[in-house]
């Protein structure tokens, strides 16, 4: 079995501390941001537009990121000690909170440029699955979100929580999540679908969704949440919510095309 002994800190400046999580967002908005620039926006205007979209979006992901995970994943605690919840660099983050504020700062960039905003979503969407990526990379080598105990050949025994070996979840989730979702949303994309506004972001959640829902049956839940309704996970619960919005989107989006 592979022994996970990593240091979270990648490495240190004087006195501060750089860790991998930090890494995997710099690294995922950077390259998602050369990515839409250089490669997926033919517009001129719109990528001349776009390098101030992503100062939305960052604010987006860190606020809603961190809302999302207080008020999902924690909020007994938080709601008790107020202050820590503006600590971040304590860590908690939740996915699906970066994801609504995503929407929102979308939202507002777009009306405040007359813009349709799925223009914008479906090119975060497009790109996403790269911090995604990077992001459970991350979370592999801080020993977190790791999965439930297992005896398979690539189990990992994760040092700095017991010497059981378990389920690699967070390398499933940078493979399905990461890797496989990014090549099927370019699969889509050659096939036109980004011709219509909304159809990537719609297919994005959908797929994301569903390989989320799968691996959380790997992955050892929130301790201070544990299984919920129907044994669940809430990354579960929220997830089957998201498949049905990425649904409907799609058959809204997919019957607009067709009648144009």
């Amino acid at each position: 079995m592979f022994i996970n002994n990593f240091d979270p800190v990648a490495f240190k400046i004087l006195s501060l501390d750089i860790r991998w999580y930090s890494l995997a967002y710099i690294f995922g908005i950077i390259i998602g941001w050369f990515l839409c620039k250089k490669i997926f926006i033919k517009d001129i205007k719109l990528n001349e537009k776009f390098d101030d979209y992503i100062t939305y979006l960052i604010f987006g992901i860190i606020l809603g990121g961190r809302l999302g995970y207080v008020l999902f994943y924690n909020f007994d605690y938080y709601a008790n000690n107020l202050l820590d919840a503006l600590k971040i660099w304590e860590g908690g983050m939740s996915f699906h909170g970066g994801l609504i504020g995503i929407i929102l700062s979308s939202i507002l960039f777009a009306r405040k440029n007359g813009d349709d905003s799925f223009i914008y979503l479906d090119l975060v969407a497009l790109v996403a699955p790269i911090g995604i990526f990077f992001g459970r990379l991350a979370n592999f080598l801080n020993s977190e979100l790791y999965g439930i105990p297992s005896n398979l050949p690539w189990a990992v025994i994760f040092v700095k929580v017991d010497n059981l070996g378990r389920h690699p979840s967070q390398l499933y989730e940078a493979v399905f999540e990461g890797i496989i979702l990014f090549i099927i949303l370019l699969y889509f994309r050659k096939k036109n679908f980004y011709k219509k506004d909304g159809l990537t972001s719609a297919l994005f959640l959908i797929f994301y969704s569903f390989f989320r829902f799968i691996i959380e049956y790997f992955r050892v839940p929130d301790e201070q949440l544990g299984y919920l309704i129907l044994d669940l996970t809430m990354g579960q619960i929220i997830s089957v919510l998201f498949i049905f919005i990425g649904i409907i989107l799609f058959y809204f989006k997919n019957e607009n095309r067709q009648n144009n």
